[in-house]
């Protein structure tokens, strides 16, 4: 289907010069047949809606096997999930399952499969599937929303490289049932085909829908269309096609780029080639060109568009180009064809189309949205692009949520700072290879003190996190941690975080003194810019307390209720009069969320502020040797998405004021966000954060600050869409 267009004859020379070699390297067209056999399971279990459409998407899967050299194994017995069952095949596909369809051993034996170097391949419903299981959102892409009406609806295709996609056109008109999804999934996966929505009715993803993608899961592949739910798709030769692909992509039986994420300006070159509209133009082979091609056959008034490249920021256009015709104008323009022209650039003849050199010019317009090329110039051929850059200026930091609040440690010493270790010992351990944590800091053991190292660097992460508050750990009036909570406070400031208070149960700490502990903080530190005051709650500061239950009688309280939210640490609603608000910090209650929704209630029946505590995860066996309390593993981000996800659905997690962390950076408890290093001291049983949302290495290392990031983003957007209280 997709077009090979032969109205210009300009390059049969070169193309005559580079036919043999091109023989030798194309790679072989999506149809044809796999190099070596392999083995596919199906997987059709329903726990919800069942489409009819299921026995005829069998059966196209079967006729594909049997054409393209790989067999088919079709199944809705989830006994079939072992690890050494899924060892025998390439890649496993969900066929429009729905609902919960793997118990917990069958999902870590899909996860582990997957993770290990196993394709996946879900289609249509595979999306309304498994929303008990965190880790699946990733694997799948995104979960299901909500779908029109079946309609007829135009599909664009941003990828003519991948082996799905390479035979469709820029535009593919197909009547389907046409899935929402709870988030857009263009930053984390590589996005094949996006909805048109002015085409239809019922679109509801803003206009950015993807509805094919593809990804890398750590050692293994991951491809997913929300298309096929009409038994009618699985005759269609371009549908049948697109799943052909998706499947030799996920069994490894042939190469693809599934690179995650939208091409922001500056994040380097782009081969021109790999447009994803065009008038015109073509892909020209040349053997000096990036990938072997250029964009080529250009004429005055063609155009190039690049769906994932996004014009937003960019200062200037750079590309090396080719041209033994007329030369001419490259127009970079933002959102179509014909959008506004943000700056252009000259092209010169080069004399000849296998010499190359560079051009370059301002963008002096802003631009927004996606980029698109269009040429100018005279008669005939004007030149080729093999590839291009956009710069851009970097902007200022967007502010993170002052709705997120991370609960930060700054009781650790170093000898060379503080002159002698403090904490990092805890347990009987000997530092700094040996330290009281079940996990190793990135930074090593470091010193609260160390404002411009450990200090900068923990704001720089905070601001990466997408939280906009850290709720400061503090000892009482002139201890350690309130010596050190000026530097803390202006570090913050540099990054636009802001500081509330978590007072701890200091030696001789009583309802009075924490009175005056508020008044002292203010104080001290009210007027600088970086004390958090909660706008939506009269300007006043946060103070939590912990183990406030310590206390009977808080009655001293309702001296600061009107000027500051001073927040108890329970969820038994009879323990928090005089307070002005609830938390809970434990880091493993938020697995369950006991009382939360019940002490949300009251909280907004009562004028109060609801800020239950999400966690990673919790394990302090290192720190507390012989330790026999409850622990709770990270799952490779699994619990951590549990908790937040419990706290953001109304019905468990009683609709938050705030969320708060636990923690950024309590290393004895096992809870921090802050990046663990991905290679601690051998020999003494640290873990890592290896595998954490399908990241390894380095990326693992800040993967729990990304997510943090992604969890804030969503709790921005559910606070946004709620009705105004009455």
């Amino acid at each position: 289907m997709r077009r090979q267009l032969a109205r210009r004859a300009r390059h049969v020379a070169c193309a005559a010069a580079l036919a043999l070699g091109a023989a030798f390297l194309a790679p072989a067209p999506a149809g044809a047949a796999a190099a070596d056999p392999y083995d596919v399971l199906v997987f059709s279990k329903t726990a919800g809606f069942r489409h009819d459409s299921i026995p005829a998407g069998i059966t196209a899967i079967q006729e594909l096997g049997t054409a393209d050299g790989f067999t088919v194994t079709a199944t809705e017995d989830a006994s079939a999930f072992t690890p050494q069952n899924l060892a025998g095949y390439e890649a496993v596909v969900f066929l429009s399952t729905t609902g919960d369809v793997l118990d917990s051993a069958q999902q870590d034996a899909l996860s582990a499969y997957v993770d290990g170097g196993g394709g996946f391949v879900g289609v249509h419903a595979a999306a309304d599937t498994e929303y008990d299981w965190p880790s699946y959102e990733h694997l799948v892409g995104a979960w299901f929303k909500s779908h029109p009406a079946i309609q007829q609806a135009k599909v664009l295709t941003e990828d003519h490289a991948h082996p799905a996609t390479s035979h469709l056109d820029d535009e593919w008109i197909r009547t389907d049932e046409l899935y929402n999804y709870r988030t857009n999934p263009r930053a984390d996966v590589h996005v094949l085909q996006t909805l048109d929505e002015s085409s239809y009715t019922g679109g509801e993803m803003g206009g950015d829908h993807p509805i094919t993608w593809c990804h890398p899961q750590q050692q293994g592949r991951s491809f997913y269309t929300g298309l096929g739910h009409t038994i009618e798709s699985y005759g269609d030769p371009d549908f049948r096609r697109l799943l052909l692909g998706g499947i030799q992509y996920a069994a490894g039986a042939v190469q693809a780029d599934c690179g995650s994420g939208t091409t922001e300006p500056g994040d380097g070159a782009v081969e021109a080639e790999s447009y994803t509209s065009s008038s015109g133009v073509q892909s020209a082979a040349h053997a000096g060109a990036g990938g072997g091609a250029t964009l080529g056959y250009i004429d005055n008034g063609d155009w190039a568009g690049y769906a994932s490249v996004d014009t937003a920021g960019a200062t200037s256009f750079t590309a090396r180009v080719s041209s033994a015709g007329a030369g001419g104008t490259v127009q970079v323009r933002s959102g179509s064809a014909t959008g506004p022209v943000l700056g252009s650039v000259a092209v010169a003849p080069t004399g000849g189309w296998e010499t190359f050199t560079e051009v370059t010019g301002a963008l002096t317009a802003t631009g927004s949205g996606p980029l698109f090329l269009s040429f100018t110039g005279g008669a005939g051929s004007l030149f080729d692009i093999d590839s291009f850059t956009l710069a851009k200026e970097t902007p200022a930091a967007a502010a993170g949520s002052s709705n997120v609040h991370l609960f930060y440690y700054p009781w650790y010493g170093t000898p060379e700072t503080n002159g002698s270790w403090r904490h990092w010992e805890q347990g009987g351990h000997t530092p700094p290879d040996d330290i009281g944590a079940d996990l190793y800091p990135k930074l090593g053991p470091y010193d609260s003190g160390d404002t411009a190292g450990a200090v900068e660097q923990h704001m720089k992460w905070i601001e990466q996190s997408g939280a906009g508050v850290l709720v400061y750990s503090w000892w009482g009036q002139g201890g350690y941690e309130d010596s050190l909570a000026g530097q803390v406070l202006d570090a913050a400031a540099r990054h636009g975080i802001k500081v509330a208070w978590h007072i701890e149960p200091y030696s001789g700490r009583t309802a009075a003194s924490v009175v005056d502990d508020i008044a002292y903080l203010e104080g001290k530190f009210g007027s600088h810019p970086a004390y958090y005051r909660d706008a939506e709650h009269g300007d006043r500061p946060a103070f939590y307390i912990f183990e406030s239950l310590r206390i009977q009688d808080w009655s001293a309280l309702d001296a600061v209720r009107d000027s500051a939210i001073v927040l108890a640490q329970t969820t038994d609603t009879t323990k928090v009069a005089h307070f002005g608000g609830i938390y809970t910090y434990d880091g493993i209650a938020g697995a369950t969320a006991p009382g939360w929704q019940q002490a949300g209630a009251y909280a907004k029946a009562n004028g109060l502020v609801w800020a239950p505590s999400v966690a990673p995860g919790y394990i302090d066996d290192r720190a507390v040797p012989g330790n026999t309390t409850p622990t709770l593993g990270r799952d490779d981000g699994a619990s951590y998405d549990l908790e937040w996800s419990n706290a953001l659905d109304p019905a468990i997690g009683g609709s938050p004021s705030w969320v708060s962390v636990t923690s950024f950076n309590e290393w004895h408890e096992g809870s921090p966000i802050e990046p663990a290093s991905s290679t601690p001291p051998a020999g003494h049983g640290y873990q890592t954060y290896e595998g954490a949302y399908g990241k390894t290495g380095a990326a693992a290392e800040t993967a729990y600050l990304d997510r943090t990031a992604y969890w804030a983003e969503r709790f921005e957007q559910q606070r946004a869409a709620a009705p105004a209280p009455h």
